[in-house]
């Protein structure tokens, strides 16, 4: 039989507290040590006590219509600076056009959840407005001052043994992730600065968290598992991500509100790591957890596949070392609280619908704005039209009626990449949008179209006559990319 070791302790435990004077025991005098009952593993190593965190939060999008992607970011930095991550270590960027927005109804807050509290407040603007870019993006990652075009000029200038955080959330598309100043980043770009990152020996492991439609077609194929860093991602290569907590919704925003407050996923991480002490909560459990709510409970016609890339060896490892720890959360579970019901969500791509809808509602019948904003909404919906039916003419040019659909819809199979010439996708994009106009954020979607038409071989001179047949003769200039920037 074995000895009984548990029970020993307990009576120890109960006969010391006995021996204490009542003002002990009654709590009016301080314990001589830590009352709590540790795990093991609430005790980490010095090493690890010792490393230097570095977060960057990216915002890739702007407008009042995607409140919730600022709102996404405003809420990790909360969670970070609660945890201990210290501003001088956490690089925001954000367009910073929502919390003054004149259509937010409350003037300098941001909330991320319907009863939520401000996540706006004390938020670091590193990188805003026209900052907000692809490049700097690449450049702060690197710790390259010198590449910088404006912001703060902060930058990870992390050493060999810190961790880094990456949290990204806006639209995205087939191999590309959102920004709201062009272009857009790139799959290929965006390993390229990793492996860079790496090379250059500059820290001992990161974390990645990606919030956009299509996000795992970032990394299919081209995230190796051997530079120490872990990535999850809203959805695989081919579905939607979802917003959530929007107009009409179970839960409502507060009835001023007409956009979504939040996105699935992302909240999905958030809450999470608010409800659980991160200092027994793995990697690896938050990733089953946002796994299963992301998928609204295995229902994936409103819900999507979270996906993880990269090296997933370090998974075992303790969500603190990467996002801090809050001691508001000692007494908290690991993974314990877990939220069960289904989510109603909305396809990112249709977020922006919805807002201009339930900003028309809101206004004054027989008004001539009421008017004029109905034609905002109905050129926007043409021009979706327009760039849908522009891409099925040109597979249609290219390769025939019989062919066309299936090529430009092919998804190749996991682990290879979505282009095999980047050079040529980007070349690809430029030609259509200058014949056809500004993809826009919706168009975002046709990016595998493009990626196969290249794959399949199609020259250059050939793609760009295509384009012209399919939009030869339309009045673009609403729409050009050279107002607007290419994407590429």
């Amino acid at each position: 039989m074995a000895f009984p070791f548990r029970l020993i302790f307990l009576v120890l435990l109960v006969a010391a507290a006995a021996t204490l004077p009542s003002e002990a025991r009654g709590g009016r005098r301080r314990y001589p040590w830590d009352p709590i009952i540790r795990w093991p593993s609430d005790h980490p190593k010095k090493e690890e006590e010792d490393c230097t965190r570095w977060a960057v939060l990216v915002a890739g999008s702007n407008g009042f219509g995607n409140y919730r992607h600022q709102a996404d970011v405003c809420h990790a930095y909360q969670i970070l600076k609660k945890g201990g991550v210290k501003d001088e270590n956490i690089i925001v960027f954000m367009y910073d056009d929502i919390a003054m927005n004149d259509l937010n109804p409350r003037k300098g807050v941001l909330i991320n959840h319907p009863n939520g509290e401000d996540v706006y407040a004390g938020v670091p603007k590193d990188y805003t407005g026209e900052q907000v870019t692809a490049e700097n993006f690449y450049a702060v990652i690197l710790g390259d001052k010198s590449a910088l075009k404006g912001g703060s000029g902060k930058v990870v200038d992390s050493k060999p043994g810190d961790r880094i955080f990456i949290y990204y959330s806006d639209h995205g598309g087939p191999g590309v992730l959102g920004m709201p100043n062009m272009p857009y980043l790139y799959g290929k770009d965006f390993i390229e600065v990793l492996k860079k990152k790496h090379t250059s020996g500059t820290y001992k492991e990161m974390v990645i968290y990606i919030e956009a439609c299509e996000s795992g077609s970032v990394f299919e194929g081209l995230m190796p598992d051997n530079l120490n860093i872990y990535v999850t991602t809203a959805s695989n290569a081919e579905e939607s991500s979802w917003g959530t907590y929007c107009p009409g919704m179970d839960p409502p925003p507060p009835p001023e509100y007409i956009t979504c407050l939040g996105d699935l996923y992302s909240v999905a991480w958030m809450e999470d790591s608010e409800s659980h002490n991160l200092k027994r909560e793995t990697i690896e459990q938050q990733y089953d957890q946002v796994k299963e709510r992301t998928s609204n409970y295995n229902t994936y016609n409103a819900g999507s596949h979270v996906m993880e890339y990269g090296n997933t060896s370090f998974k075992w490892k303790k969500l603190y070392l990467y996002q801090g720890f809050d001691p508001a959360t000692e007494n908290l579970p690991p993974n314990g609280i877990k939220v069960k019901e289904r989510m109603d969500v909305v396809n990112q791509r249709d977020a922006d619908v919805l807002f201009l809808w339930e900003r028309y509602k809101k206004m004054e019948d027989g008004t001539k704005a009421k008017a004029e904003f109905l034609k905002v909404i109905t050129d926007t919906m043409l021009h979706r039209e327009h760039l849908d039916g522009s891409v099925d003419i040109i597979g249609l040019a290219l390769f025939g009626p019989d062919k066309g659909p299936s090529i430009l819809k092919s998804v190749r199979r996991r682990g290879l990449p979505l282009a095999d010439d980047w050079d040529c996708l980007k070349s690809t994009v430029r030609l259509f949008e200058a014949h056809c106009g500004s993809l826009t954020q919706y168009g975002m979607k046709h990016m595998r179209a493009f990626a196969n038409i290249c794959n399949s071989g199609v020259p250059l001179s050939r793609i760009e006559e295509a384009c012209m047949a399919a939009c030869g003769g339309r009045d673009i200039a609403k729409w050009s990319p050279l107002n607007r920037g290419y994407s590429a």
